[in-house]
């Protein structure tokens, strides 16, 4: 059986940060959730205007971070900025950072990081101007294509998806 990995987001993620780690997941014989506080479809922010949708396989009340070997957090500045404050989703983020799971954050995704907690005492990268955010957190923000502390991976920006999909890929070999 394969391993199921959960994708976090919400209306307004980065599209290319949802669909370029799934379908590279997917590829490498991954089992792959969307989850999302709402049920039906999503839509992905691209381009300065919204994107594609995709369907959202759990709602996040029927999500258990037991289910799932990793999480991953897409980035676009609406999407974690929406999760962020949602008490559920904060929470599925923390489960994840607990257990010592892969807990993956590219762009604007690092903001749950500081939210939950899981930042403090990490070295991480981010978009940059996530990086005051992270470092108020008690992060330490390095400038790098891919930055990986123990069980917590992150990415700056879409460029960086393939390293980024490695490094998920690898930390789950």
């Amino acid at each position: 059986m394969a391993k199921r990995i959960a994708i976090l987001a919400t209306n307004g993620f980065e599209q290319s940060e949802l669909t370029g780690p799934r379908d590279r997941l997917l590829a490498a014989g991954f089992d792959v959730d969307i989850v999302a506080p709402e049920s039906g479809e999503i839509r992905g922010w691209k381009d300065k205007n919204w994107g594609d949708t995709v369907d959202v396989d759990v709602t996040l009340d029927k999500a258990s971070p037991d289910d799932y070997a990793a999480l991953v957090l897409p980035g676009g500045v609406i999407n974690p900025d929406r999760l962020r404050i949602n008490k559920a989703a904060v929470a599925f983020v923390r489960a994840f950072d607990a257990a010592g799971k892969p807990l993956a954050a590219i762009c604007h995704g690092p903001w749950l990081l500081a939210e939950s907690g899981a930042a403090k005492g990490r070295e991480l990268t981010s978009w940059p101007s996530v990086r005051t955010d992270l470092e108020n957190a008690g992060a330490r923000w390095k400038d790098a294509e891919v930055v990986t502390d123990g069980h917590i991976i992150t990415s700056r920006k879409p460029d960086d998806i393939p390293a980024f999909s490695n490094a998920v890929i690898a930390a789950l070999r």
